[in-house]
């Protein structure tokens, strides 16, 4: 059976990977993002492994942007097998540079703009059986660091929703699984957001340290997907801070944390 798979912002980084990792599967593709010109070339890089592959231009804070994609969708294929929310922003700053209307920006996109897909999606997903839903989260979402608040907790609600999702889909044989990939080279900085001096090369330097690329978090997610993990974690690291949260006392983990990152921060 031929897998039909809708990826939102897959015309770059983790969701271009993502595209490439399906594509070797076989499978068929809509890259819904809003860039054009980098969908094409992802076409065009993964248009002979892929048994379809097409882009839908698509704003995931337009509701008439999402219904337009489901339409595409239904009218080219008739039916999805798995819907992978991964479009998303980053913004950073302390609490003082971080005015409503950041926080409104990126809870519009990576909350809410995943929130319209599921809504607009989910009836065609329970079409039939064993279908699959995969949100993208974050590291920053279960083990969040300072300056960047927006960010971890719009991932927060991310997990939260994906956890509500997971119990609340299964009766309609959707699977759902949320992925929380830490740092990694991608191009998550380009439409990052802050305020605060320092903040984009702190971001930068964080995104450059990661011992596996986006090519390989694809590989993970797809793999551990595949096998019914709800949670996916990709680092190494990330799995080690999050077992370390879940058995620590909290006030023990808290003052740790406190002490580790006591120098971490922007450079003025």
């Amino acid at each position: 059976m031929t897998l039909c798979v809708v990826i939102t912002g897959g015309a770059s980084g983790l969701g271009a990977a993502l595209v490439k990792r399906y594509a070797q599967a076989g499978a068929k593709i809509c890259i819904a993002d809003l860039h054009a010109e980098r969908a094409k070339k992802v076409i065009k890089d993964n248009a002979q492994q892929a048994a379809d592959l097409f882009f839908q231009p698509c704003d995931i804070t337009s509701q008439a942007d999402v219904e337009d994609l489901l339409e595409a969708v239904k009218a080219r294929w008739g039916k999805l097998d798995i819907l992978i929310n991964n479009a998303g922003v980053a913004t950073g700053g302390s609490l003082a540079f971080e005015d409503i209307e950041q926080w409104q920006w990126v809870l519009n996109i990576n909350l809410l703009g995943m929130v319209r897909m599921t809504q607009a999606f989910a009836p065609l997903l329970a079409m039939q059986k064993n279908t699959h839903l995969i949100n993208i989260a974050s590291q920053a979402g279960i083990t969040p660091i300072p300056y960047m608040a927006s960010y971890n907790a719009s991932k927060a609600a991310v997990v939260s929703f994906s956890e509500t999702m997971h119990l609340e889909l299964a009766k309609d044989g959707i699977h759902v699984s949320v992925v929380c990939p830490s740092f990694f080279a991608t191009n998550l900085d380009e439409s990052m957001r802050s305020t605060q001096p320092g903040v984009h090369d702190l971001v930068k330097k964080l995104l450059s340290r990661s011992d596996i690329d986006a090519d390989e978090v694809a590989n993970i997610i797809k793999s551990r997907a595949d096998a019914g993990d709800f949670m996916i974690l990709s680092h190494k690291l990330g799995k080690r801070a999050l077992w370390l949260k879940r058995l620590m006392p909290t006030n023990r983990y808290m003052a740790m944390m406190k002490k580790k990152l006591q120098r971490f921060g922007p450079k003025k």
